[in-house]
Formats: C-alpha cells, structure tokens, sequence
C-alpha cells in the first residue's frame, strides 16, 4: 500500500476459485483499493493510537517514541529527487536521527548520531533536530546551523554532550551539493551502480563541540547520482562477535543495489536487510541508512514493493 511515496504497509487479496484474479481489471481495482487504504491509513494514523499498535511488532521505549514523533517520513520524492530512510532498531533507537527538507530547487539533507544509548541521547538528538531546523528556517547557512545545534547543547546538557551530523544543501537545478561533516562517517556517492569517492571536504568538530574553523565542502552531482549516509552503527554491526559489517561491506553491497536499477526506498531496505542478517542478533548499536537520488524523474521510480 502507498500514500504518494509513503509506504504504509503490504495488503494481500484473497479470491475464490472462480474469480479472474490475474485478469488487468482486477489488478486495476485491486491497486485502486490498496491506494485508498493507503491514504486513509496516512491520513487516520495521527488522530489516534490504534493504527500505530496494530503495526508494530513490540513496544516502543520512551527514547523511540520521542524520536517517532519528530522524525519526517521514511521517504519522500519529487520529479528531481528521492530520499529513502531506515533506522533501526525502530522501537529502542537512542541518539540516532535524520531530517530532510525538500523546497523548490533546493534539498536539504541530514543525520544524526548522539553520544549514548538512553534517553538522554534521543533527547540530544531531537534537540539538534529541532535547532537545525529552527536555523534552516531563518534561512541561516549550513555552518550557523551547526553553531545553533552547539548552543542548544551547552544550554541543555552539562556532561559535555556531542552528536555527530552530516549537514547537506543540495540545488535540485544545478545539481551543487554544500555539506559540512561534524564528525560523522563519510557519506558514500554512487554513480553508475559504482562508489565513486567518499565526500571528505567540509569538516568541523561534532555538533555542541563549537568549532570556528568549520568550513563547507562543494561536490557536482550528475542525473542519477545517489547519495548514501549513515550512521557507525553500519559499519560497526557485528563488531561485538569480532566480524564487523564493514565499509567494503557496506560500499560492495550498495554498489550491486544501485546497479539494479531498484527505488531507492527498496534499496536502503535491502541495504537495512543486509546488515541486520549479518549481525544475527541485538543490535550493538544504532544503525540508521539515507539514500538520496538526485534525477529529474527520481518521483516515477518509486514503486511498491513487497517487505
């Protein structure tokens, strides 16, 4: 089932016998239906708990609910750009995060890591969230977003409380990126199903660590490029049974999802697939995946798929 790109869930048919279920006009009617349950799903779910119980499979903690409440969707695109979204583990998440903005010909792209695993660390996190916004909505630049986020910590925490982000404005015409790292994993660009560079340029000290030296970094993105971000708690999956997923890991398996030709919400899925498997159990950590395509027809390719 999907809402424009919001995929809310799978829904299964059941027929007789006798009904003409491969037939193109039950298909038809069939996708007519399950975009409708789709919207009133998306449309219903804010006004009550019911819907959000019957879809999970365990309790959220207090850290995941907060977080739940600020994250934007899961996935969103337009004729120029999509951007697809897991973190995990969904109903215990701590101090990861992302944020995206998606305003006429520009993108803006983030993700979060706050040090810790409590609450205290989700309560970093929505606080960088809130302040990047708050700054990006002032129409203040990537470098006073970070300072804003540096505030906001040494304002609410005394422990000398960090978190990691990677800060991104991408123009939706020209295909420029601008981006500052505070501290994070270097994001990964792909082009033509193949790694292409890490973007390493526009560093600075993790967020609430101020930093007057930071500086952005400038990359050219072609049609089609993808863009895919995360968190350590990719890479590092499994380190805890001395077999660590790994960046060639991470780079070797994203490179044969972009060859695919796959919707980038089917992608960092499979991507999401791939590291839980290979840890095998409990998360040692947070681990949360953006992918971001830039392409004038990003919006067409995003399909159904079955979970």
């Amino acid at each position: 089932m999907v809402d424009g790109t919001d995929r809310p869930g799978v829904i299964e048919y059941v027929f007789d016998d006798a009904a003409d279920a491969d037939g193109p006009h039950t298909r038809r009617r069939c996708e007519t239906v399950a975009g409708l349950i789709g919207h009133l799903i998306t449309a219903t779910r804010p006004k009550g708990d019911h819907l959000r119980l019957v879809g999970r499979s365990r309790s959220a903690t207090v850290a995941g609910e907060l977080l739940s409440q600020v994250l934007p969707p899961l996935t969103a695109a337009t004729g120029r750009i999509t951007v697809s979204a897991v973190l995990e583990p969904c109903y215990d998440v701590g101090g990861d995060g992302f944020d995206y903005a998606i305003d006429g010909d520009h993108a803006f792209l983030a993700i979060f890591d706050a040090v810790g695993h409590s609450l205290k660390a989700g309560l970093a996190c929505t606080t960088v969230i809130a302040a990047v916004r708050s700054a990006r909505r002032c129409g203040h630049d990537l470098v006073t977003q970070g300072r804003t986020a540096d505030a906001s910590l040494t304002d609410q925490f005394t422990d000398a409380r960090f978190v990691t982000a990677f800060l991104a404005d991408l123009d939706l015409e020209t295909g420029l990126l601008r981006y500052v790292n505070a501290g994070h994993p270097r994001p990964l660009l792909l082009r033509g199903g193949k790694m292409v560079r890490e973007l390493r340029a526009g560093r600075r000290l993790p967020l609430g660590i101020p930093d007057t030296a930071a500086r952005v970094g400038e990359e050219i993105l072609e049609p089609g490029d993808q863009l895919l971000m995360f968190t350590d708690g990719v890479p590092e999956a499994g380190v805890r049974a001395g077999d660590p997923f790994g960046l060639p890991r991470l780079i070797d398996f994203a490179e044969r999802q972009a060859a695919t030709g796959l919707p980038a919400p089917e992608a960092v899925r499979r991507l999401a697939r791939a590291v839980a498997d290979h840890r095998g159990g409990p998360p040692d950590d947070d681990a949360t995946l953006l992918l971001a395509e830039w392409s004038r027809t990003a919006a067409v390719r995003v399909l159904p798929t079955p979970l």
